[in-house]
């Protein structure tokens, strides 16, 4: 089914409650593709407790009370594959033109992120556990409310955190970047390299 992207955003605004400004960065994502673009709501995705990203793709993610997946240009066409299966959502794209994708989920536990994809959440993510991997060139930025996190960065992947976690266990190469100002732990376990770095930090600002 597709609906006109604009009534979409307006739709969103009101029955979600979103800011303004989350909205936007939405939409000027999918209209930098194409002025025309429509969104595409799949039917057929339920359970999603994994995502998968791989390629020239850009993933929102939402904490939401149902699973729901909104894709914001004609993929069909293009070089990409929306697949759900065992709890695991699959969107890989390696079309010139950015895949935009929006996933709302109610139980997602893992996020992996391969080539220059990149996932944001849109508005704070709230799990109680959350296992985030990151490769390539990767990026990611997750605004995180839980108990506990795993964080790997490898390769040159990116990533901007916010928000607070009781137990985080954070590893990264020295290639990798970590934005990590706003981001808050209880107790934080950080690995560089394969080597630790620190343990049994309370109230750590990593």
């Amino acid at each position: 089914m597709k609906t006109k992207f604009l009534s979409f955003v307006a739709i969103a605004a009101i029955v979600l409650g979103v800011s303004n400004t989350t909205i936007a960065a939405v939409k000027d994502s999918a209209a930098a593709n194409n002025k025309s673009e429509v969104s595409t709501v799949l039917t057929n995705v339920s359970k999603i407790n994994k995502i998968e990203v791989r390629g020239n793709v850009e993933v929102f993610v939402s904490d939401g009370s149902a699973d729901q997946v909104k894709v914001y240009n004609r993929y069909y066409s293009e070089s990409a594959l929306i697949q759900s299966q065992n709890g695991v959502l699959r969107i890989s794209s390696f079309a010139d033109q950015k895949l935009v994708v929006w996933v709302t989920a109610a139980q997602l536990t893992a996020i992996s992120a391969y080539d220059n994809a990149e996932v944001k959440s849109f508005g704070k993510l709230s799990p109680i556990e959350m296992n985030v991997t990151l490769h390539d060139n990767a990026y990611a930025k997750l605004d995180l409310d839980g108990y506990s996190a795993d964080i790997t960065l490898n390769n040159r992947a990116k990533a901007d955190l916010t928000g607070n976690i009781n137990e985080c266990n954070l590893k990264y190469d020295r290639s990798a970047t970590v934005n990590s100002t706003d981001f808050a732990a209880g107790h934080i376990t950080k690995t560089v390299d394969g080597l630790n770095v620190n343990t049994n930090e309370d109230i750590a600002v990593l």
